[in-house]
């Protein structure tokens, strides 16, 4: 990489501040107007009432909104995302920091899922348009796309588990308990990325270039791998990404359905117990998650595209 696409590359981060602070942002509001004190949370409902707004002026919660606003995005830049409102009350970074990385696993196991099954039903569907397979193809993917995820979940859980006993029904603890939460949020994003995949598919075979190589007498496999499919990457990788952060929208309902102790079932559990320190510092992580992942995918088009490469040199 040349001093161009490092520039690019800063370029990017820095238009990723504005994105995490408007997340912030809206977390930050949607917390402060949802019912309940974070004082009576930690205090309890029979809790004297100078000892409430005692804490209250303590923790800060008179202030004005955006003074309060403006004093989280402090602590954040020095890593510090509050303390659980929950016994035993430790830091939500230490909290997050035990739960983030089974997320990103669970994530990245889908996604490999996602691709290991789309990009080559794409393939095999394009190249064989019409044919019984393509319209096998295509019926599987509008089944992928319209089963929602806990309800995919638990239809496996009731025939692999519970039925058939060959895998089990919770936990996250080897190979075997990854199997059905990886296919359960990925066939969706495996539906997705198959129909993008034919799609640019069947639109660059019919290009002259393909019809060129073609007639030179090279094989199939060739001109089908080397030239047609790394010309139709780009809209595929650009889908792959924005399938990450649907991931681990749907790792929030996966694990729950499938007990996993990770970020997303930890997060509704805040959300439910009023934990408003760990639903900000949850939600903003998977943000910058996802923001992190659209960055490599944008550096990745540098090296699949010649064209944009050569904006740098």
């Amino acid at each position: 990489m040349n001093f161009c696409l490092y520039k690019y590359i800063f370029k990017r981060l820095g238009m990723m501040v504005p994105v995490l602070l408007g997340v912030m942002l809206i977390i930050f509001f949607i917390n402060h107007i949802t019912p309940g004190d974070p004082a009576v949370i930690l205090l309890g409902d029979r809790a004297d009432i100078q000892d409430v707004e005692n804490l209250r002026r303590e923790m800060g919660l008179n202030d004005p909104f955006f003074v309060q606003f403006f004093r989280y995005v402090g602590n954040v830049i020095r890593l510090d995302f509050g303390t659980s409102f929950v016994p035993p009350h430790r830091t939500v970074w230490e909290e997050i920091s035990m739960r983030f990385p089974t997320t990103m696993q669970l994530a990245a196991l889908s996604v490999v899922f996602a691709i290991l099954m789309g990009i080559p039903l794409g393939i095999i569907s394009a190249t064989k348009q019409y044919s019984i397979f393509d319209n096998i193809a295509t019926v599987i993917g509008l089944l992928g796309v319209s089963i929602p995820n806990f309800w995919q979940g638990m239809l496996f859980i009731m025939l692999f588990s519970v039925t058939l006993g060959w895998l089990p029904a919770a936990g996250w603890s080897g190979p075997q308990t990854w199997i059905l939460p990886a296919i359960t949020i990925g066939t969706s994003s495996a539906a997705v990325i198959m129909r993008m995949t034919r799609s640019t598919m069947l639109e660059v075979v019919r290009q002259d270039y393909i019809r060129t190589a073609r007639a030179k007498g090279q094989k199939e496999s060739t001109v089908i791998y080397k030239h047609a499919l790394k010309n139709a990457l780009i809209p595929v990788v650009t889908v792959v990404g924005l399938q990450f952060g649907g991931l681990l929208g749907g790792a929030v309902l996966t694990e729950t359905i499938f007990s996993i102790p990770g970020l997303g079932r930890y997060v509704v559990q805040a959300v439910n117990q009023r934990d408003y320190p760990t639903v900000l510092g949850g939600v903003l992580l998977m943000a910058l998650a996802f923001s992190f992942v659209n960055l490599l995918v944008d550096i990745l088009y540098a090296f699949i595209d010649p064209r944009i490469r050569s904006q740098y040199k």
